[in-house]
């Protein structure tokens, strides 16, 4: 009987020691897997990583944070506004990075907008898409998509929807484009009543 017993429990030992055994050599080659992994690239994060085009395109706007001045041209040329009337405009990240606002006005007036044109206009990643809302002092709010030049100096936004009335026209396309660091240029477009575009271009030199 008691050589039954002490048959008995070697077998259970070697049987925890077999099962133990297997154990410890799959843990061992998970671990050398994952080191081994450690080394070598992992193709599908590293494409999560990559900025989308719509991020490119957002951070080369962001370059533009700061204030700028410069005169406006138009085209054709308005009666009741003056070519080569300077602007200012400033540029700020804001929401923990997440949006750009920019702001323009006559230079030399004071930030009054209920007596001085002030629109501003946000920009940011909308899902795969860079978005602008312009909230104009028209009463409406035209939203663009834009893509960013292959060469990544030129920003150009399309004419995507428009919230609020278009009795007194619309923002309805845009271009900003980079020349260096204290200069850049931006070119918009407003769409008059009955659909008559005048094009504003502004050549701005970083003020601040």
């Amino acid at each position: 009987m008691k050589s039954h017993r002490f048959m008995l429990s070697i077998a259970v030992v070697m049987l925890v020691s077999a099962v133990a055994f297997a154990q410890n050599q799959a843990d061992t080659q998970k671990e050398s897997a994952a080191k081994s992994d450690g080394h070598k690239p992992d193709m599908h994060k590293s494409a999560e990583a990559a900025p989308s085009l719509a991020q490119k395109s957002f951070n080369q706007l962001k370059t533009l944070t700061g204030t700028w001045e410069g005169p406006v041209s138009l085209d054709p040329p308005q009666p009741d506004m003056d070519n080569g009337k300077p602007l200012h405009v400033s540029m700020r990240v804001t929401s923990r990075g997440n949006a750009l606002v920019h702001e323009m006005q006559e230079a030399g007036t004071p930030l009054d907008p209920t007596k001085y044109d002030h629109p501003v206009t946000m920009f940011y990643v909308d899902s795969e898409r860079l978005t602008l809302i312009h909230y104009c002092d028209a009463g409406n709010r035209p939203r663009m998509t834009g893509k960013v030049s292959a060469d990544g100096k030129t920003v150009e936004f399309e004419f995507l929807d428009l919230s609020g009335g278009t009795e007194y026209g619309h923002m309805h396309h845009a271009v900003f484009t980079s020349i260096d660091d204290n200069h850049h240029t931006e070119d918009w477009t407003y769409m008059m009543p009955g659909d008559k575009p005048v094009h504003a271009h502004f050549d701005l030199k970083r003020a601040q």
